[in-house]
């Protein structure tokens, strides 16, 4: 049994296994630094040494990354679940595809309770902001900063 105090001081107990079923924004803020989420979609994160600054996270980025796939921009999180209810999230992070570097993969591994738990945190995060750049073709040039995200020698496909 896990003992739990209330704000109001009331010894609460429960047992882990509901304890650990309900997914919280404070469990959704880990997932989003253990899962990467940050080191695109929040500008400045990695230049901060992983502090999350909660009026720029998860807003998307300016910065593009480059390949023979086009140039792409990190999502706005904050617009893109504005647009779902936390069920439609859940079905989406296991179904969701992206263009490279988007480690989809990642998202489609995580557990209903890690994504009900993400989706609490950005829901929880407040003003939804503006869109990130949209995708530049291949052999296009983008309008803002991008990072070369192929090696010089990458093979031909």
């Amino acid at each position: 049994m896990l003992r739990l105090v209330t704000a109001a001081g009331m010894i609460v107990f429960a047992s882990a296994a509901i304890a650990a079923d309900k997914a919280s924004v404070e469990e959704g803020a880990r997932i989003a630094v253990v899962g990467g989420c940050h080191d695109c979609h929040t500008e400045g994160f990695a230049e901060s040494g992983g502090k999350v600054d909660n009026k720029k996270a998860l807003l998307g980025n300016k910065v593009g990354f480059q390949g023979p796939w086009g140039t792409t921009y990190p999502a706005n999180l904050r617009i893109t679940l504005s647009k779902m209810s936390e069920d439609e999230f859940v079905k989406y992070g296991h179904e969701m595809k992206a263009r490279p570097p988007m480690p989809w993969y990642g998202v489609n591994a995580m557990t209903n309770h890690e994504l009900r738990a993400l989706y609490q945190y950005v829901k929880s995060l407040g003003e939804i902001g503006r869109p990130a750049p949209e995708y530049v073709q291949p052999n296009q040039t983008p309008k803002t900063p991008f990072i070369v995200f192929a090696p010089p020698n990458l093979p031909a496909q």
